[in-house]
Formats: C-alpha cells, structure tokens, sequence
C-alpha cells in the first residue's frame, strides 16, 4: 500500500542553521504515527516543513516531503493553500488561541468551509452538528452559538480537532494537542482522536513530549533529538525494547497511560 506522505531525507534550516537533519518517515492511511523528544528536538517544525508554516527564516533545504505525487515544498503557496485544511488538518497546542475571539464557532465553522467549497451556512451547521455528535460533543447547538471565551479550555482543543475534521481531510496533524490540559480533559482529547480514526480512517501525525500519550495511542513511533532520529518502529517494539538510551530515558521520566 502506497504511503500517504513521505519525508524523504529531509533537511530544515532556520536562520541557516540546519535544525532539522536527514529525516525519513512514512504515513499509511488509518496509522497513527507518534514523534516524541524533549522540547527543542524539532518535533513541530516537522509538521510545520509541511504545511508551509516555517515563515521568512526557515527553509527544506534537502529532501522531499511527498503527499502522494506533490512534492509539498516545490508547491506555489496558491496550492499549499488549497492543501491545506481539504487533505491535511492541523490542530494546535491551543487551538482557544488559534479560534478568533470575535466570532461565534459557528461563523468560524463556516468560514473554514466555504474557503474550500460551495457550502451555506444551513450546510454547514448540519454537518458540523453532526460532526459534533460523532465526537460525543454534547450540546452542539450551544457550541456553535459560543464564542470561544464561552468555552472551557478542554472544549475549545476538542472543537479545534472537530473544525480541523471537518473537511474529513485524509491526514491529520496534530501538534502537542494535550499538553495544555489537566488529565480528565487529556484523556477526552485521546478518545476523540481515536474515533476520528475509526469513523474516516484518518491518518494522525501527533507530536508530543508526553510518551504516555503516544503509548495510548500511536501505531509507530519516531524518536527525535536535536533534530535527529534515534529510533522509529512500532510502538510494542519501543515501547517494549527501546535500543536507544535516550528512548529509555524518556520511557522512564514518564508515566504512561493505559490503553483502553
């Protein structure tokens, strides 16, 4: 089965410093892929070397980045723009931060559809409440009529990945989605993810500090320090017999959450 996406050897530079060396990885439909490392490591400008999201210092200066036959940054921003939201999803450490704060969900909702389709605001609320429901979000009607500050922090990560789904984008990226929140809230954030999976099939990128999250969730794992690889494979295979001193290390200063 062909992969989803591709990091071909892939090379980052920020302000010309190399951050980001020699990464090679691959996504298959359904798979949740984790990437833990200490903060620093390069997790997210991982995801960020996808979607465009470096800004004016930082640049794929070797490698590719393959959603299917797109070399992702070869792309004019025109159709990074077109990617981005349709085919891969992003949520946020914060996604209360990354939500307007003078606008209901229900206008954002909108908003973010109609970007990328012909859609009415009547449209939209029907597949967003619907959304809503298969993602147990009780009291959607109350949810889309909010502001965000209206909203509890918890509630404002899960609509992120709600509006991140909306558009049922093949891949999915999400980058430290639990680490802002107490554990209650973080196992909620966990289950969503999972059934997002369940119900599209959807591929997850999820970029962590926290190897008990991954070991909740992940299929495979990537190990990264200072923006170098030091083990990728299955999640039993690392979890279970690390050969990397640091992947011990990390398993060891985290508690790990159970597994349904």
């Amino acid at each position: 089965m062909k992969p989803l996406l591709t990091y071909n050897s892939v090379e980052v530079c920020l302000n010309g410093r190399a951050v980001i060396h020699d990464v090679s990885f691959t996504l298959h439909a359904g798979e949740i892929l984790g990437i833990v490392g200490e903060s620093g490591s390069g997790k997210s400008t991982l995801l960020k070397a996808a979607m465009g999201l470096l800004g004016d210092f930082g640049v794929v200066t070797k490698g590719d980045i393959w959603f299917g036959d797109k070399n992702l940054p070869d792309l004019p921003e025109r159709e990074m723009r077109n990617i981005c939201g349709a085919q891969i999803g992003m949520v946020f450490q914060d996604a209360g931060a990354s939500l307007c704060p003078i606008h209901t969900i229900g206008d954002q909702i909108y908003e973010s559809m109609a970007a990328h389709m012909q859609v009415t605001k009547a449209q939209a609320k029907e597949k967003a409440l619907e959304l809503f429901e298969k993602l147990r979000l009780k009291d959607g009607q109350r949810i889309w009529e909010s502001y965000p500050f209206e909203l509890s922090g918890g509630m404002n990560q899960r609509v992120g990945i709600a509006i991140a789904m909306l558009m049922q984008p093949p891949v999915l990226f999400a980058d430290e989605p639990t680490s802002a929140l107490d554990v209650a809230v973080q196992k909620q954030v966990v289950e969503e993810m999972l059934r997002l999976r369940g119900l599209f099939g959807t591929a997850i990128i999820l970029v962590t500090h926290d190897i008990g999250v991954v070991s909740a969730m992940a299929d495979t794992i990537l190990v990264l320090k200072e923006g170098n690889i030091m083990e990728y494979g299955s999640v039993q295979q690392i979890l279970q017999k690390p050969q990397n001193s640091y992947t011990r290390n990390l398993l060891a200063a985290v508690p790990r959450l159970q597994r349904a």
